[in-house]
């Protein structure tokens, strides 16, 4: 299966990528079916109610979106792969308004945003 998907796109260039809700359909799509919250230092799957702690969480990209009327209506999607291979999605606001809860979660998290397979045979040849 070869994904053609080119992560490092303007976000304005991807039809999914114009609001919050197209992509998280799209990732649902993609089979990242669950949703998530932190609770009490931990995330939580809302489909199973496993918990995780930071070292059994990849965040595998994640996408960021401004209202178009207002700059303060900033959100942040998540799209999460576990240790045990749940897949999902878990969104927040971004900036003054996010959980901090999530922020403080999230530091703690390996994050590794895909980039097409161009960039990375580039990067690691």
């Amino acid at each position: 299966m070869t994904d053609d998907t080119n992560y490092m796109e303007n976000n304005d260039e991807i039809p999914y990528m114009r609001s919050l809700s197209l992509c998280i359909n799209k990732m649902v799509q993609d089979g990242y079916e669950d949703d998530f919250k932190v609770v009490d230092d931990k995330l939580k799957s809302l489909k199973n109610e496993q918990n995780y702690n930071p070292n059994q969480v990849n965040v595998v990209n994640f996408y960021r979106f401004e209202g178009q009327s207002d700059p303060d209506d900033n959100a942040i999607l998540y799209v999460i792969e576990t240790s045990d291979g749940l897949k999902g999605t878990l969104a927040d606001a971004y900036g003054a308004y996010s959980d901090a809860k999530v922020t403080e979660f999230f530091k703690n998290v390996e994050i590794h945003k895909k980039t097409n397979s161009a960039d990375n045979e580039k990067r690691h040849s």
